[in-house]
């Protein structure tokens, strides 16, 4: 009897921090989770239009080796861009502002910023 009360109280804490983790990078919207992973097409039907969007271009370093007159070669860095996407949404008064972060169209993270008053 000791036993299963143990195993359930473990069982019962597990099931607590799956839930904790589930929720701790998400974004409630009219009943709905902006979940990473989520498209933005997803994410602006769950939520609607943030009230802020912001787009910046990432550097991503790729290497070229290019042929010279002595046949070694030179790597040239090149530093072509990817785009990202800041959506901030405001979701409400005691909530906090989140910023949700789109690289290849897909929502790759969240931060939380100051309280809504």
């Amino acid at each position: 009897m000791k036993l299963a009360r143990t195993l359930l109280g473990a069982v019962t804490v597990g099931m607590a921090v799956v839930t904790i983790n589930v929720h701790a990078e998400s974004l409630r919207c009219d009943g709905d989770l902006a979940l990473i992973g989520d498209s933005k097409g997803s994410v602006l039907a769950k939520c609607g239009e943030p009230m802020l969007k912001d787009s910046f271009c990432k550097p991503v370093e790729t290497s070229t080796t290019v042929p010279n007159s002595d046949d070694k070669g030179t790597t040239v860095n090149v530093l072509p861009c990817e785009t990202v996407d800041e959506w901030t949404y405001n979701p409400g008064s005691g909530q906090f502002y989140t910023t949700l972060r789109f690289e290849q169209g897909t929502l790759k993270s969240m931060r939380y910023g100051a309280r809504v008053p």
